[in-house]
């Protein structure tokens, strides 16, 4: 079985439906376990009163950043409404207070579309005796193919342009993206992982004063973690990938690289991470801290209260691990669209860990 045929079955827009409507679910699930996790580990061998805190404002930061990351993923739009006054009826229709960071995969629309193709296809072709075609086809119209029946579809179907229209709806390939849509997608992918830092900050910030532990110190670390999740973990990389793509998009119009593949663009992007992002972005993020958040808390060396609040942020495994989320971009930016539904869930752990106000 080919790869391109499995890269075809998961970039389906029936299976981008399907994952899309479940990311919500998922997120929360993941995100509820995650934050248990991390309450259980955090509170042991402390008293009764201190768990209860600590499970409280984990449950406010694990809230916060999941609405955040579903606000930026699905956009947020106001309910129709409907009503009478003086047995006139009036209708305020739906705004879009937010827009959707995330492209959306309406179903009827795309059992319209995909429809509305094969109907075409089978009208402007010659008549298709092969029964095996043509039970797909009739597959295809509400249900997503598999990698081994897209495989048949694909060696089995005469070459037209007919045919190209067809794969064009329901087998689309991985998009090939140029200079311009490469840095509007960088600025999408930046801003969507914001969102859930921003979040889990708030979140964080409002915990500890329902909780009444507020202080210079723990506002601080959250304002300097989420600093450091963004830029090391998520802004820089996206740089990276950037300047690694406009490289290798140069590279190509000299003529001194052949066209990129998929697989291969990837590798550049996941260079140009790696670059960029996972061996500058601590350094980077810790000297943005000190240039402006140190100097917005008045640094206060001398003030024991305060130990610890501007020391720099060192990297450890599981920020290196948070970097999956890299993987993620890169497949993006490659042209996979299947990993976009998931990109809120591979944020969530960034916002989580500035929420806590997390450092060393």
């Amino acid at each position: 079985m080919r790869l391109s045929s499995i890269g075809k079955c998961v970039d389906q827009p029936l299976i981008l439906n399907k994952l899309e409507n479940k990311m919500p679910a998922l997120l929360i699930g993941a995100g509820s376990l995650y934050g248990i996790f991390d309450t259980y580990r955090s509170s042991k061998n402390k008293s009764d009163n201190k768990k209860k805190k600590i499970a409280l404002k984990n449950s406010i930061i694990i809230a916060s950043t999941i609405t955040a990351s579903l606000a930026g993923a699905k956009g947020v739009k106001t309910k129709a409404i409907k009503f009478n006054v003086f047995n006139k009826t009036i209708n305020i229709p739906s705004k879009q207070i937010i827009p959707s960071l995330l492209p959306s995969h309406s179903l009827s629309k795309i059992l319209e579309k995909q429809n509305s193709s094969i109907e075409n296809f089978l009208r402007t072709t010659q008549k298709i005796e092969n029964q095996n075609i043509l039970r797909l086809l009739n597959k295809a119209r509400n249900k997503p193919l598999k990698p081994a029946e897209i495989e048949y579809l694909t060696d089995n179907l005469k070459d037209s342009d007919a045919k190209r229209e067809l794969f064009n709806v329901i087998l689309p390939e991985q998009e090939s993206l140029n200079s311009k849509a490469i840095f509007s997608e960088i600025g999408r992918l930046s801003l969507l992982g914001a969102i859930p830092v921003l979040g889990g900050v708030m979140g964080g910030i409002a915990a500890d004063k329902i909780t009444s532990t507020s202080s210079k110190k723990s506002t601080s670390n959250k304002i300097k973690e989420g600093f450091y999740q963004y830029f090391a973990n998520i802004f820089l990389c996206n740089v990276g990938a950037c300047a690694a793509l406009f490289a290798a998009e140069g590279l190509q119009k000299t003529g001194k690289i052949k066209p990129l593949s998929p697989v291969k663009k990837m590798l550049v992007i996941l260079t140009g991470i790696t670059a960029t992002g996972i061996i500058g972005g601590s350094y980077i993020a810790n000297k943005m801290s000190q240039k402006i958040i140190d100097p917005i808390f008045n640094k206060a060396e001398k003030n024991k209260k305060h130990k610890g609040v501007y020391e720099e942020r060192r990297p450890e495994l599981v920020d290196i691990a948070l970097h999956a989320d890299d993987i993620a971009t890169a497949g993006v930016l490659s042209g996979f669209k299947w990993i976009e539904p998931a990109l809120p869930l591979m944020y969530f752990v960034s916002g989580y860990r500035a929420g806590i106000g997390y450092r060393n």
